[in-house]
């Protein structure tokens, strides 16, 4: 879970007069989760957070689904996607379900026309390729290859590309994303055994303070529909707040992999939990040292979910023909496992170099269309000697 954090200036004491050098008040808003229950933080901005000037037509986004019920394993080549200049545009939904959306994405171009808000979805972002930084009104996030980037509903947004050749790979869960409850003690705090700690998190800094009226767009995705809403005051205009529920990050390369005498199961490779599903990372690791130890996994059924890999570098152990940006979907309901061959070839290795995001949903997921226009057609057949 994020830890309490604080930018900027705000009053000694919540919910009191707090006044601008001129002697006028901050507008202090409370953003908060799950009513007055969940995680919140409080702002205060220069001006009102709520002056809409005008209300345009909703665009309807809703992923194209084609295949509702699936039993297919698939392999679906995420670089053939191609990029697009406008950010939310080259989003492309892949696998769906009523918990969460999967996607990827290559966006050219900065986001400087407009700002950005989910206000259904806390949305998850890999940076599989590229640089830059996450703006908001909650300070800026320098991110690199390899960061998730944690950004909770209904935080306004822009980012900035230093790159033109970027790639991202997206969630967006209607949960929000916490840290492994395994891992945190009654307090909250990270225990001394997870692969993680606070210490590498990447909090927000650099506070922006935009004292500017004007036209200001705002792109706001609400069930299904993106809104596009003008504001009279640009959106990161706060002098300062403190609280608990804020934009975080974390590098895939922070963390620390158990291993163990015999295989470990996928639970210790856990990034991230939501109520509907969970995140893993696969990470450069040694690997088991039983004398006997088999190192590539043993066949198992997904019974209860749904499992993506997405590959992103380094020697994929378990698998054969597979490359960067590629994802797999094993669909619950059928077993699988190591292709032919990596069972044998594990054996006597000592370490990998796979770097690969999974994501296990507790409920099947739904092909778009877009997904089935990147699907080899093929992989299903790849535990058949000869079929690759």
């Amino acid at each position: 879970m994020p830890i309490y954090h604080r930018l900027g200036e705000v009053p000694p004491k919540r919910h009191t007069q707090f006044r601008k050098p001129d002697g006028s008040l901050y507008h202090e808003q409370v953003f908060g989760t799950v009513g007055f229950e969940g995680t919140s933080s409080l702002l205060y901005h220069l001006q009102p957070p709520t002056k809409v000037k005008s209300v345009g037509t909703p665009q309807d986004v809703s992923p194209k689904i084609v295949v509702e019920n699936n039993l297919t394993m698939r392999k679906l080549l995420g670089f053939s996607v191609k990029p697009m200049d406008d950010f939310l545009d080259s989003r492309v939904p892949l696998l769906v379900n009523k918990d969460v959306t999967l996607g990827v994405a290559a966006p050219r171009n900065s986001l400087t026309d407009y700002f950005c808000k989910n206000a259904d979805a806390d949305e998850l972002l890999f940076i599989h390729k590229g640089s830059g930084k996450l703006r908001t009104a909650f300070g800026s996030i320098p991110f690199e290859y390899g960061d998730y980037l944690v950004i909770p509903r209904g935080m306004i947004y822009q980012i900035d590309f230093d790159t033109e050749d970027n790639r991202i790979l997206y969630l967006e869960s209607h949960s929000p994303f916490e840290t492994p409850r395994r891992y945190r003690n009654h307090f909250g705090q990270l225990k001394e055994h997870a692969p993680y700690s606070e210490r590498d998190y990447k909090l927000p800094t650099d506070l922006e303070t935009h004292d500017e009226t004007g036209d200001f767009l705002i792109k706001i995705k609400k069930q299904n529909a993106l809104h596009s809403l003008t504001y009279a005051s640009h959106p990161f205009d706060v002098v300062g707040w403190d609280g608990y529920n804020y934009p975080w990050g974390i590098s895939i390369h922070d963390f620390e992999p158990i291993t163990g005498r015999v295989h470990q199961p996928p639970p210790v490779h856990q990034m991230f939990q939501t109520d509907a599903f969970v995140v893993c990372s696969f990470c450069p690791r040694l690997y088991d040292y039983h004398p006997l130890a088999i190192p590539a996994p043993y066949n198992h059924s997904n019974i209860d979910s749904d499992e993506v890999l997405y590959y992103v570098d380094g020697d994929f152990m378990s698998r054969n023909d597979i490359a960067a940006g590629h994802l797999t979907l094993h669909p619950g309901g059928i077993p699988h496992g190591p292709h032919p061959g990596a069972y044998e070839r594990s054996i006597g290795k000592k370490e990998t170099q796979e770097l690969a995001v999974m994501v296990d949903t507790f409920r099947p997921l739904m092909l778009t269309q877009a997904a089935l226009a990147i699907d080899d057609g093929k992989y299903y057949r790849s535990w058949v000697q000869g079929e690759l």
